[in-house]
């Protein structure tokens, strides 16, 4: 399994906007989530090892962020055509599993993935009440076959959101499975 870290957005960015179907059918757009003390965005996926790994945690986090006025939404942009475990069907059987009470939603034409400029599963992004990026990077230190995830480093970033703190600078890069992009679509943002 090869790895490859997030790009790490600007900080302060504006989230870009996005309305995609989630596992129901129905469109779920940005704006959806106006009002909200904070929004997380992952991209992520049914099969990555790393996804898997922090399922169970994902699912927690959920639970205990969403009732304090925190928005979530998961994002699948893989290419299902190479990778049918991705599939819209799948998702929705995924989500089930897993537990998840935050809609899941597929980027069909991978535009929204490009617009976060995501790279890997997963990628996650925490914006605070205007939408503006506060936090990029790892969900926490902890990796398949090492250690129990506990979402550590987002639940901090959650918490200084939801106090009116600033989120410290100091952040680190999510590391996952590259996104499968459709061939000819990967898009010229990374570094390495």
């Amino acid at each position: 399994m090869a790895a490859v870290e997030s790009t790490m957005m600007e900080l302060g960015t504006q989230a870009p906007d996005f309305s995609l179907p989630d596992t129901q059918g129905n469109t779920v757009s940005l704006s959806d989530f106006a009002g909200s003390k904070a929004l997380i965005v992952i991209f992520m996926c049914n099969h990555c090892p790393f996804v898997v790994h922090i399922r169970e945690a994902v699912a927690a986090l959920g639970r205990d962020y969403q009732p304090r006025g925190v928005a979530i939404v998961g994002i699948n942009s893989n290419d299902v055509a190479n990778y049918p475990g991705d599939a819209p069907d799948k998702m929705k059987a995924e989500k089930m599993a897993a537990g998840y009470t935050f809609a899941y939603l597929f980027d069909q034409t991978q535009q929204v993935a490009q617009a976060y400029r995501a790279a890997c599963t997963p990628d996650i992004f925490a914006f605070d009440g205007d939408c503006r990026l506060a936090y990029r990077g790892q969900f926490d230190d902890s990796r398949p076959g090492n250690g129990t995830a506990s979402g550590a480093d987002l639940r901090d970033a959650l918490d200084a959101i939801l106090d009116g703190r600033a989120v410290p600078a100091d952040q680190t890069p999510s590391i996952g499975c590259n996104i499968k992009w459709k061939p000819g679509n990967e898009p010229d943002y990374f570094a390495h």
